[in-house]
């Protein structure tokens, strides 16, 4: 029989856990520099996040009327993961947040579009890795966000089961994961997604509004 009293808290990552425009942008601007490009706006940069790396840097790409190729990836890749956790920071609350989850007994999970190797780096940079029983990123599984696939398999392996689980996260990525999935859904107010994202799922302005949604 299912446990009844079983609660996990899947987090995005970008956005949601941890403002990381800073790196992202800083690497992005890196690359070009190294093609000798004009280097993009911040707006501009958040605007490209939340479908992963890959389609981070064809957006960025294609802004300089270019085609990604697989040395551009490849070296934005290896900058960006040891520079990862450098202008990085969990949001305001977060690791509180995350520190009173678990003394709470909740299961925390990180499912995210950005490859997993890369969140890994991140998280550890940051000391957040150890609140999270598993992390499902953009390469760990055939699938990934929208696709709720990405959602279930992230939860079998934190050992949840969707109506055990609440999704949060600041993209409709997020929000049509959840409701592929089955999984409630919370979106996060504070991030890089518009509000129109949130669709039918509550909007937490901020982490104090989230601790009180989640209850």
């Amino acid at each position: 029989m299912p446990d009844q009293t079983l609660r996990c808290a899947v987090f995005d990552l970008d956005g949601t856990l941890v403002d990381s425009a800073p790196d992202i942008h800083a690497a992005l601007d890196r690359l070009k520099a190294h093609r000798r490009l004009p280097g993009f706006a911040r707006a501009e940069v958040v605007g490209m996040i939340g479908d992963g790396v890959r389609v981070l840097l064809e957006r960025a790409y294609a802004a300089r009327g270019l085609v990604l190729d697989q040395d551009g990836f490849a070296h934005f890749m290896v900058d960006y993961e040891a520079n990862a956790a450098v202008l990085t920071r969990p949001f305001d609350g977060i690791p509180e947040l995350l520190r009173g989850l678990g003394d709470a007994g909740w299961r925390l999970a990180v499912c995210t579009n950005k490859p997993e190797a890369a969140a890994r780096v991140l998280l550890a940079g940051l000391g957040l890795d150890g609140h999270f029983m598993a992390l499902g990123g953009g390469d760990s599984f055939p699938m990934r966000k929208p696709d709720p696939g990405h959602l279930r398999a992230t939860l079998a392996a934190a050992g949840a089961a969707p109506d055990q689980a609440v999704m949060i996260g600041d993209h409709a990525n997020d929000m049509l994961a959840a409701r592929g999935a089955g999984v409630r859904a919370i979106f996060a107010g504070w991030g890089y997604g518009p509000r129109s994202m949130a669709g039918e799922a509550p909007i937490a302005e901020d982490v104090g509004a989230l601790r009180q949604l989640l209850g």
